[in-house]
């Protein structure tokens, strides 16, 4: 059984053509941006665009991470993760990558390999990049005071709906060069809903990866007002501190 979905803005020309199923997506040739067990990266070039091309299959991933096979029955799989919380961001008003196409095959019921297509957001880069070549505008105060809060505010539109994104790092960030910066969140697999007592470990974990990156980059007092922007307080509470203990012990050892 094959489920695909095509945004209409992109089903005729050269795209129709190029993405018009999972068969003709698999056999598109790209430039590999990255690959793990279960997925690759590919940047395709359709027409005078680029698109980012991820590939999930079954992969070579050891049965007991597979749970003895019943995964590949059991779901949902990352592929279905990744393009239903692509659509949750965009629903929750949190800038993303455009949603191209999407889809899966399965076989009795087993899942085989899917899709996901976002249009590359030109003219961005990722908050780790910027981080590792020392991008001087991390030390800019009216560039962090635009882009800080969005990053906040979108995380706790998160958390607030006990969504956790679950790999909230510097290189699942994207920031465009205009004067005015947009924040955009990508890369989200591995996010899901949590309820208590999990709920606020995963926060805390959400939290721990952001700042992972930030305590070597961003002066203390921007983490400060960072967080103080994402629990929406002038200042700390009782309740905030503890919190931060965790988050700041999170990597503890780990790093």
């Amino acid at each position: 059984m094959i489920s695909w979905y095509l945004h209409p803005a992109y089903a005729s020309g050269p795209t129709g053509q190029a993405f018009a199923s999972p068969a003709t997506v698999f056999a598109l040739a790209g430039e590999k941006i990255t690959d793990d067990q279960e997925s690759a990266v590919y940047r395709v070039t359709v027409g005078d665009k680029r698109y980012y091309v991820k590939r999930y299959y079954i992969g070579n991933r050891a049965l007991s991470r597979r749970w003895f096979g019943l995964r590949d029955w059991l779901g949902p799989r990352r592929a279905v993760q990744e393009w239903t919380n692509l659509q949750r961001f965009t629903a929750w008003g949190i800038p993303t990558a455009t949603l191209v196409a999407y889809g899966q095959e399965r076989q009795f019921g087993r899942f085989l390999r899917g899709v996901v297509i976002t249009e590359e957001l030109r003219d961005t880069s990722d908050l780790a990049q910027m981080a590792l070549r020392h991008d001087p505008r991390l030390q800019d105060a009216c560039w962090l005071g635009q882009v800080l809060p969005q990053i906040a505010q979108a995380t706790q539109r998160m958390h607030q709906r006990r969504f956790c994104h679950n790999d909230l790092k510097w290189r699942n960030i994207l920031v465009d060069n205009s004067a005015s910066p947009t924040a955009y969140f990508i890369d989200c697999p591995t996010g899901m809903f949590w309820w208590p007592p999990f709920l606020e470990y995963r926060i805390v974990k959400d939290l721990a990866c952001l700042d992972k990156v930030a305590k070597y980059t961003l002066p203390r007092r921007w983490r400060l007002r960072f967080y103080l922007d994402y629990v929406g307080h002038k200042r700390l509470t009782a309740a905030d501190k503890q919190r931060l203990r965790k988050v700041l012990a999170f990597f503890v050892g780990r790093e």
